[in-house]
């Protein structure tokens, strides 16, 4: 059985259906990437997931339960992390406070847990009294995925975790996604540098216009070349 399995999803925002027949599958322990041109309904897909996004048909199902009529609230009970692409940082609160604010829905805070984010990032662990504004775009985006693991979440869902940053980091987030997914967390992630995303994941989904048009192994969606021609720039 899959961890998290989307089907025949129709979805969109209010009355506008962006998504048509959309199909995914999650493995546990698997690193799964969703590709496409801009506007094919990607983070879509994800914000479906976490209830931020219209269910207009088909299902969304973890660990064989439907979760698709739930909130946001309650799909971070159901042990699923989402990192948006934007926004997703506190910038007047401490790198401190965000983290802690990650854990909000228990009674107390895991101190392990926050341990556990300053080994895995240790440019956080040097500033956690500094603003999250005053830090560089490479760190705001590991806080954010420290906020979203302060859960210790099954699966981690990433929307363009590479967005917006200077190429020399651009390597380095996706070896932090690597460590991640390597010490047992499942990821399902979009993302716009889609050579690199399918040249380091287990599977691919390109999507096109709201749609599935291809699903592969990463390394074999990387050799196919309509695939490549459509998509990857040749």
């Amino acid at each position: 059985m899959s961890l998290l399995e989307v089907v025949d999803l129709d979805a969109g925002y209010g009355d506008l259906q962006v998504l048509s027949g959309v199909d995914i599958d999650v493995d546990d322990g698997e690193y799964v990437t969703i590709v496409g041109p801009n506007g094919a309904g990607k983070s879509t897909v994800m914000k479906a997931i976490v209830g931020l996004a219209t269910c207009l048909g088909g299902s969304i199902e973890y660990r064989g339960t439907d979760i698709s009529g739930l909130s946001p609230e309650e799909v971070v009970h159901e042990h699923i992390g989402y990192v948006p692409q934007t926004n997703n940082v506190f910038p007047t609160l401490t790198v401190e406070e965000n983290l802690r604010l990650g854990a909000y829905v228990l009674d107390e805070v895991p101190e392990e847990r926050k341990r556990d984010v300053y080994d895995r990032f240790p440019a956080l662990a040097d500033r956690p009294g500094e603003d999250a504004g005053s830090l560089s775009g490479g760190q705001q985006q590991m806080l954010a995925m420290g906020c979203a693991l302060m859960l210790d979440p099954d699966v981690l869902l990433l929307d363009e975790p590479s967005a917006g940053l200077a190429p020399d980091l651009v390597d380095d987030m996706f070896d932090r996604v690597d460590e991640i997914n390597d010490a047992g967390t499942t990821v399902l992630m979009v993302e716009q540098n889609a050579k690199e995303a399918l040249r380091r994941c287990d599977r691919g989904y390109v999507l096109a216009n709201g749609q599935n048009r291809y699903e592969d192994d990463g390394d074999a969606l990387l050799d196919d070349e309509e695939v490549r021609r459509e998509f990857l720039g040749g």
